[in-house]
């Protein structure tokens, strides 16, 4: 089986091609990334040499390439690639409609063309918009996104939905929760926390601090979406939530405790504009239907994630200084 994983050279989409590499043997993976800011192809090294696994750099907006790329016989499609960012959203949300919207059209109308086995889409819990203090997200729960980034992607989850009821395209789409673990890019709340509390810069929290997410390892992340591509029921929505709920403070704490810091390393800012309170995960269906539930509880992988930015403190000092953009053309430029 030959699977299209676009946006792999991201933290999701990186540490997905690992754990499909490492568990399924005869497959082939094809890694469709444009290396924008947070693709780091570092993250992939250790698969970099595997004749199973082949780069491609290049923009999921691109027609030709895409179509070059599906005339080589693509079975999966795992499409993590998206602008992902909310406060660069905020900023300029031009570049999330093209690459979250058109570019899923673009891959959508190529895998019609080829005739694809299945096309997964992994999505997020932020199209739900925001929770009260009690509910949770269910598949059925009303889309009502409050950032230019959810929009953006609730766009491109109603696309798919489309070309599935429209066109019968196999396809599924995902919905997690906040993700965390290796590999993630050192702007997002966790490594950010990590990397400061270490070189004993400040720690800043939005607002009060007490926005809740739902936390899910991102481990437990790939194999809910390996069980989707060869499980999941054609048309089909799935939640994958970590049950892992805690407040932004709550994180911040954990890893100040974790690392022996002083919790005056903590600066409250301004809140970020539309910023949701609450975001809490559903996915008794994944669990009921597929049989999927986490193995990474937050007492069990928070730890794990904390050692792991220890253990690698060049990786994301390199991100932090800019040097990890080299490491394309160190790796490639010679060579493709």
């Amino acid at each position: 089986m030959k699977y299209l994983v676009t946006g792999g050279a991201g933290f999701i989409g990186s540490n997905f091609i690992m754990y499909i590499l490492q568990k399924h043997p005869s497959v082939s993976i094809i890694n469709l990334d444009a290396l924008t800011y947070a693709g780091n192809l570092e993250n992939l090294e250790s698969v970099q040499d595997d004749p199973r696994y082949k780069f491609i750099k290049g923009d999921i907006t691109d027609n030709k390439l895409v179509d070059e790329i599906f005339e080589s016989g693509i079975d999966y499609v795992v499409h993590f690639a998206a602008e992902s960012h909310v406060d660069r959203s905020i900023l300029d949300a031009s570049i999330f409609v093209k690459t979250n919207v058109m570019g899923t059209q673009v891959l959508l109308d190529a895998a019609k063309r080829y005739g694809v086995t299945k096309f997964v889409h992994v999505s997020t819990d932020e199209v739900y918009g925001s929770l009260g203090a009690t509910g949770l997200f269910l598949e059925d729960t009303p889309l009502a996104p409050n950032s230019p980034y959810s929009a953006s992607k609730a766009g491109s989850d109603l696309l798919v939905r489309a070309y599935h009821e429209t066109f019968g395209l196999p396809v599924n789409i995902t919905r997690c929760s906040n993700n965390y673990g290796p590999f993630q890019f050192p702007e997002k709340l966790i490594p950010l926390m990590i990397a400061n509390a270490l070189s004993d810069k400040s720690l800043p929290v939005y607002g009060d601090g007490l926005n809740i997410r739902d936390w899910l390892y991102v481990e437990d992340h790939c194999s809910a979406i390996d069980l989707v591509v060869h499980q999941g029921e054609l048309g089909e929505v799935y939640n994958i939530g970590g049950n892992n709920e805690r407040t932004n403070i709550q994180i911040v704490k954990t890893v100040l405790t974790e690392l022996g810091k002083s919790e005056s390393l903590i600066e409250y800012v301004q809140d970020r504009l539309g910023h949701d309170r609450r975001y809490g995960i559903d996915a008794t269906k994944i669990t009921q239907q597929l049989g999927w539930k986490p193995q990474f509880d937050f007492e069990k992988g928070m730890p794990k994630t904390i050692q792991w930015y220890l253990d690698n403190q060049s990786w994301w000092k390199r991100i932090q200084s800019g040097e990890y953009e080299e490491y394309y053309t160190k790796q490639y430029g010679l060579r493709r």
